[in-house]
């Protein structure tokens, strides 16, 4: 268990810095090869939960390289998956997280009303077990959801939830894997309702908050939000030079959802038509291969 969950640790690492499909084939095989095989063992109990919930958090980070890489399908299965071995490991509290990242895919792949009904879900699962950074992660989940179909009053009410919930926090008693949920986690979800919702300046100071500068992938997220709102706000040239920064921090991503981020800025981008920001954005961003990878995406919604 200890070299399941160092390897995981590992291609997690790679995940974050480089992008699900860095190393998304690399975990499969790792899954099915070494990993699978363990389930099989002679083992007691105890050591079997632990195995089983070790081996769930192992393919809920194959369920997440897929998403990231827009295999949704495949995704999928793997979040089922995992969602059985965490059960199989009587382990409630990582069954609520998975829950709650299939409640962020449905999100993302426009299937709104699944998942705030995922979200809630994951929160009923805890009863009983539930601590403050999961309950506020999954209000937050809850949130994306509602601003995404146009529910404000019921994103607001989600995200000041989460905001009340995390100022009780104590690490001790938290899930290792939760703890990076923190205030600029936090913010960064903020960020992406209140764009959703139509406050781009609230938007704007709750992006801002969500640097962390240690998380590649999330910071090029919460930057892109940052020019949304920036957009949205009618200030086009401060967009696309924070556009640019995104596509220049995202150099060695390989994410289909980071190209998903900056296809929607495209899109909203149309709206300016030829203006000089957004030929000068164009002109520049042309040599991304991010930029590049966003042409060939599809937007659910």
């Amino acid at each position: 268990m200890d070299a399941v969950k160092s390897t995981s640790d590992m291609f997690a690492d790679m995940d974050d810095r480089f992008g699900g499909d860095h190393g998304r084939q690399a975990v499969i095989q790792y899954l099915s090869r070494d990993v699978a095989p363990l389930l099989t063992g002679q083992y007691t109990e105890a050591v079997g939960r632990a195995l089983f919930s070790t081996v769930a958090e192992s393919t809920l980070l194959a369920a997440w390289m897929s998403y990231d890489t827009c295999h949704h399908g495949l995704a999928q299965r793997y979040f089922l998956q995992a969602l059985r071995l965490a059960q199989d490991g009587d382990d409630r509290r990582l069954a609520g997280s998975i829950l709650s990242a299939m409640s962020h895919q449905a999100t993302f792949i426009g299937n709104f009303v699944e998942a705030a009904t995922l979200a809630r879900a994951a929160r009923m699962g805890i009863a009983g077990v539930a601590t403050p950074t999961l309950m506020a992660q999954f209000h937050a989940m809850e949130a994306r959801a509602l601003a995404r179909s146009g529910d404000a009053r019921g994103c607001e009410t989600a995200l000041a939830e989460a905001a009340r919930l995390l100022e009780s926090v104590n690490n001790d008693d938290e899930p290792e894997w939760i703890t990076y949920f923190d205030q600029a986690e936090l913010a960064a979800e903020a960020a992406h309702c209140f764009r959703d919702i139509g406050k781009a300046q609230k938007a704007v100071s709750q992006a801002e908050n969500a640097m962390s500068g240690s998380h590649v992938r999330s910071d090029f997220f919460a930057t892109m939000v940052l020019a949304d709102a920036h957009l949205a706000a009618g200030e086009a040239e401060e967009a696309c030079t924070i556009a640019l920064d995104a596509l220049d921090m995202g150099t060695q991503l390989k994410s289909k959802r980071c190209a998903g981020y900056l296809a929607e800025f495209r899109e909203n981008l149309k709206q300016l038509g030829n203006a000089a920001p957004v030929r000068d954005f164009h002109e520049q961003a042309a040599e991304h291969r991010l930029w590049q990878d966003a042409r060939e995406v599809k937007l659910p919604y």
